[in-house]
């Protein structure tokens, strides 16, 4: 059974370090986005110095308001032995890749993010795989709004660029007093990695297992060509593990990782089964389907949306075709270009 779930402020992106367990605190990081407040860093102190699982975005802000949660424990940025990093998205790698620079600490990731972190190319547009993918969604005006995004100064300048170690599936992470496992969890990104803390009964889930977001799948430079298939083994894989409290990137601590699995396996049977209807009563691309669709929990159009999130639903409406075609219910064919769905005969 999991573990009490701790104390916890009514904001959950109140500042400071909150302490969810035993030498284990929760950081809340301002995010300089309009769809997210903050990213949840967790700070585990160590007799050779406190690790930080990931690390927030790198900007003034971000150093800031961690090192003015640090300072109550003790501790300064250049205190931290290592970080341990989910994923490559900006809000979790790269403020960890400018601590290293400014403080030398160790920097750790899943291996599957070489892909993306090799394949960064901002002298273009900053997302050519998604514009191609849309396209073939048949998104064709989407793509050109994505293509005609600006990539701005702060981002050619962001920190960017391999870790001083990879992780792989099954390493263990030996700290005083406790061991952190590796589990690869690819899905939200094709490298994505969990910290299991068993003797703890906590998983530092990244975006992997979110209290109340429904994780985007394969947003990143490289994406694999089936990230919803991969996500759900993941899912699985997870939900084998022995239950524990949930330590999120994003959002309040739960007090069961296998609650949460669960709902996110319904929620992705339940989109099958929508987008199996849709294309049986006729709708015959990812950008139709779509449309035709409800999204967030407003249950908003597709055209409602903002073009960034517009984006990430058709895309995620492909990764559901993509799994529905591999299981045999669906063939599809190019059609100038564009992928044509139908069910199979």
């Amino acid at each position: 059974m999991p573990k009490p779930l701790p104390d916890q402020p009514d904001d959950w992106t109140e500042p400071g370090a909150h302490a969810v367990g035993d030498g284990v605190h929760r950081i809340p990081l301002p995010l300089p986005l309009d769809s997210l407040a903050a990213v949840n860093v967790y700070l585990v102190e160590d007799a050779r110095g406190p690790v930080l699982i990931d690390s927030g975005w790198a900007r003034p802000q971000t150093e800031k308001a961690l090192s003015e949660a640090l300072r109550p424990l003790g501790y300064g940025l250049g205190d931290l032995s290592q970080i341990l990093v989910t994923h490559a998205h900006w809000d979790h790698y790269t403020q960890a890749l400018a601590l290293r620079e400014s403080m030398g600490a160790r920097v750790r990731i899943g291996r599957g993010e070489r892909h993306s972190i090799e394949g960064l190319d901002l002298t273009r547009t900053p997302h050519p795989r998604q514009s191609a993918a849309l396209r073939a969604c048949g998104a064709g005006d989407l793509a050109d709004r994505v293509d005609a995004w600006p990539v701005t100064p702060e981002e050619r300048a962001m920190p960017f660029g391999p870790p001083d170690a990879w992780l792989d599936d099954g390493d263990e992470v030996p700290l005083t007093g406790r061991h952190l496992t590796v589990v690869a969890t690819p899905g939200h990104t094709r490298g994505h990695v969990v910290f299991g803390d068993a003797a703890a009964g906590l998983l530092f889930s990244g975006d992997h297992v979110l209290p109340h977001i429904t994780p985007s799948l394969g947003f990143e430079c490289v994406p694999e060509k089936s990230p919803l298939r991969s996500f759900q083994q993941s899912l699985r894989l997870v939900r084998e593990l022995p239950d524990a409290l949930l330590l999120p990137a994003h959002g309040r601590v739960a007090a069961s990782v296998h609650t949460r699995v669960d709902q996110l396996l319904a929620h992705h049977e339940e989109r099958l089964d929508a987008v199996h209807r849709e294309v049986r009563a006729g709708a015959p691309t990812a950008h139709q389907v779509a449309r035709a669709l409800p999204w967030t929990r407003r249950l908003r159009r597709l055209d409602e949306l903002p073009d960034q999130h517009r984006m990430l639903a058709v895309l995620e409406i492909d990764a559901h075709l993509e799994v529905l075609t591999e299981v045999g219910v669906l063939t599809w064919a190019h059609v100038e270009g564009v992928r044509h769905f139908a069910v199979r005969g």
